[in-house]
């Protein structure tokens, strides 16, 4: 009986140590379940060299024989590789061998002091990273900023990709929703209308999860402020260019996206009227993170056919 309830003893501290960590570092206790889980589905995490230095990035391999089909995965401003967690799993397991780094400047890839951060300096950051893991024409994808990328290199290098899937893209003129300053929180309020802008379904973030969510974005703050004053510019600019794309293009939009509006999504649609549109209705700009069975389900079906499919709008109701 003193055993038991030594180990109950135990076991009660043991919990409220963690609930103090957790209060303490909710977004490094999260991130920790996130390298688990992915670890636990046979996703490794590596590392390789390019002329930017010692970048981080996810692998997903599938069993089939050969390894499964390449594909490069991007994400967005002020994010990490981590986001696609839930679409890595799904990936691999229909046939895929899945690549995702940290871009530069974030996660765990180097941060340069002298790097504008632009979307050439990206494209250019993932070019690299393509050659340099010995990839031969992997298809593509990208969400938000990373969709401008994935769609810059596709233009500027058709040689180096096959297909292009993009998920609530940037990349054309369009209105950012949420105010100018959006990504630029300087409270928890202000953090919390991040969230409730990138996915208006999300219930509120507990007060100790957006400070911890501020201290983090402040971190960055300065190399995101770098690649918006690129973006400001105009210089990469997609919209005059995107109906040159030689290749396949998938868009995938959420039907509530409050950042980037499905508008935006309609108009790449027009200007690649050879492109498909994909729209998951109730979901928000976290697309392939909120809704990752809708997503990875409509990017299997667009990266398997062939031959790939040409022209189309599809909206995508809620799983059951």
């Amino acid at each position: 009986m003193k055993t038991l309830r030594r180990v109950l003893v135990l076991l009660v501290l043991a919990g409220l140590l963690l609930a103090g960590v957790f209060y303490q570092r909710p977004l490094w206790v999260m991130r920790q379940g996130v390298h688990f889980g992915l670890f636990l589905h046979r996703v490794q995490s590596n590392y390789v060299m390019l002329p930017e230095g010692r970048v981080h990035y996810y692998e997903a391999e599938s069993r089939i024989p050969g390894g499964g089909i390449p594909l490069v995965l991007i994400h967005g401003l002020g994010d990490e590789d981590e986001s696609w967690a839930p679409m890595l799993v799904r990936l691999k397991r229909a046939g895929f061998h899945v690549y995702a780094p940290d871009l530069l400047g974030y996660g765990r890839s180097p941060q340069p002091g002298d790097s504008d951060y632009s979307i050439s300096t990206e494209e250019q950051f993932v070019a690299d990273f393509i050659q340099a893991i010995g990839l031969q024409r992997p298809d593509v994808g990208g969400w938000s900023m990373g969709g401008w990328i994935v769609l810059k290199l596709a233009l500027d290098h058709p040689e180096i990709v096959n297909r292009v899937v993009v998920y609530d893209s940037a990349g054309i003129t369009f209105q950012l929703g949420g105010g100018d300053q959006i990504f630029h929180p300087t409270d928890a309020a202000q953090m919390q209308h991040l969230a409730d802008v990138m996915e208006p379904e999300a219930k509120p973030l507990p007060g100790f999860v957006q400070r911890a969510a501020l201290r983090r974005f402040q971190q960055e703050q300065w190399v995101i402020d770098r690649s918006l004053a690129s973006m400001r510019t105009g210089k990469d600019l997609l919209d005059t260019r995107l109906g040159d794309l030689t290749e396949p293009l998938l868009i995938v939009w959420g039907g509530v996206d409050d950042l980037i509006p499905l508008s935006a999504g309609e108009r790449m649609h027009a200007l690649d009227p050879s492109s498909e549109l994909d729209i998951l209705s109730g979901c928000g700009h976290l697309t392939p993170k909120t809704c990752p069975d809708r997503a990875a389900a409509v990017t299997v079906d667009f990266l398997k056919e062939n031959p790939a499919p040409v022209g189309g709008t599809y909206t995508l109701s809620k799983l059951h």
